[in-house]
């Protein structure tokens, strides 16, 4: 979708000119100050019949949304579901009343949206929106973002990129490069042990250094070998991976070698681990 748009607004620099005669820059002018009070301070009640058209138009599936009334109540969502909002026109241009903008949205999510409740989630996403105007108004507008990406970062839909550190963590461990594992969490990072594991002692783990002690050099005293093998992951909303895999250990004060089938469910924000539950399943065989 970035490619997309990239591609579009290089299509439309090239094919919409500038005029020169008032009427655009006139136009842009009107359009950009209406959308960054309308937007960036909040004032919704700018949605008014004297910069919007009577029927004026959002271009959208399963059906445009027509009027004033509607075309307010569909931004009000906007503004009461994020704050700390902060919108910019990366780039405009057009040619006599069609206007091409090129933006950036950034807010957090902190309110209902759409009927989403709160998730506390960041985001920041861009788009390009293509205007008509009429008579000095806003007639119709058609927004292109990648909605998936936006939903991704409310933590609505699984992120797939978290596949990849979490894949890393694990690959790490096999080599037994525990530092590049502990720098892959946060520095208050909770780490809860199963409730049948002897290392559940020390739950929550609130450390990379609690962590090491508490239960990885614990690994290192108490077993022969310790492996992790068939590990499977799946993304989750909220940012989080779901593993499953098994132990295959061997205890040096008994000798006992071991299976287990264990889930491990990882939280994750901005690359980093912020949490991690370990859940044991079928316990030794």
């Amino acid at each position: 979708m970035k490619t997309l748009i990239t591609l579009f607004l290089l299509t439309a620099s090239l094919s919409l000119v500038s005029c020169n005669d008032g009427k655009l820059e006139k136009n842009i002018s009107m359009y950009e100050k209406t959308w960054n009070e309308i937007i960036n301070n909040g004032d919704i009640h700018l949605i008014n019949a004297s910069n919007f058209i009577d029927d004026i138009t959002l271009v959208t599936s399963p059906e445009n949304i027509v009027g004033i009334d509607n075309f307010k109540a569909y931004y009000q969502n906007f503004i009461t579901g994020f704050s700390d909002i902060k919108f910019t026109v990366i780039q405009v241009f057009g040619q006599d009343d069609n206007i091409v903008k090129h933006w950036n949205f950034k807010g957090n999510h902190t309110g209902d949206f759409f009927g989403i409740p709160a998730t506390g989630k960041s985001v920041d996403i861009n788009g390009v929106t293509l205007v008509k105007m009429k008579d000095g108004k806003i007639a119709q507008e058609e927004d292109f973002m990648d909605n998936m990406v936006f939903m991704q970062q409310l933590g609505l839909l699984p992120n797939q990129e978290n596949i990849a550190i979490i894949d890393g963590i694990y690959e790490a461990f096999g080599k037994g490069d525990i530092p590049t594992v502990l720098g892959m969490m946060t520095s208050d990072i909770i780490w809860n042990e199963s409730s049948s594991s002897s290392y559940s002692d020390g739950n929550p783990y609130s450390s990379p250094d609690a962590v090491l002690n508490g239960v990885f050099k614990r690994l290192g005293e108490d077993n022969d070998y310790f492996k992790l093998e068939n590990i499977k992951l799946s993304a989750l909303g909220n940012d989080q991976v779901l593993a499953t895999l098994n132990y295959d250990g061997k205890l040096k004060k008994t000798g006992e070698t071991y299976q287990t089938t264990v889930v491990h469910l990882w939280t994750l924000k901005e690359e980093k681990v912020t949490a991690f539950q370990q859940y044991i399943g079928l316990g030794k065989q």
